[in-house]
């Protein structure tokens, strides 16, 4: 998982950390990720491009804003097939339906210029505000473009054009 640190439109550092496929630890690595970063005090958002990572590992958005006290957005280009993620996940991932739940609890998806959010903490004015601001090159916010582009250099031996 890589993340990026943006103050206005300037990149001020890269964050990285491992979550297991389709494993329980996307909240507690991005909480430590966070917390533990020089970055810390400074963030006024978490930016997530989707709730889950390396497969099936759901993040569970309202205790990320509850335990690190700052409005978490999560951004996805196209809206989810919610059910087959849903019989994905209670027919063939172990843990499926706490999974499902988290996904369930993080509310509803709402459309904001091009995209789809899921949020807590920050409302659809500001989510969409904050969106438009951000997306320089395409629909999606550059942290998150940046941040992809980052994690196929690493993963990949180098980066595509379009996340």
């Amino acid at each position: 998982m890589v993340g990026t640190v943006f103050c206005g439109m300037r990149m001020d550092g890269v964050l990285t950390t491992k979550v297991r496929r389709d494993g329980i630890n996307a909240t507690r690595a991005l909480q430590s990720l966070i917390e533990g970063s020089r970055f810390f005090a400074q963030l006024q958002l978490v930016l997530l491009q989707g709730i889950a990572f390396a497969g099936f590992n759901v993040v569970d958005i309202r205790k990320l804003r509850a335990d690190l006290g700052i409005p978490v957005l999560t951004v996805v280009r196209k809206q989810p097939d919610f059910t087959a993620i849903r019989a994905a996940l209670l027919n063939r991932v172990p843990g499926g339906r706490r999974k499902w739940r988290l996904i369930e609890q993080a509310g509803a998806m709402e459309k904001v210029g091009g995209l789809y959010v899921q949020r807590q903490g920050i409302s659809l004015v500001d989510a969409d505000r904050l969106i438009r601001r951000l997306a320089l090159n395409g629909a999606l916010p550059e942290p998150l473009r940046v941040a992809h582009m980052i994690a196929g250099g690493i993963t990949q031996g180098e980066s595509r054009h379009r996340p």
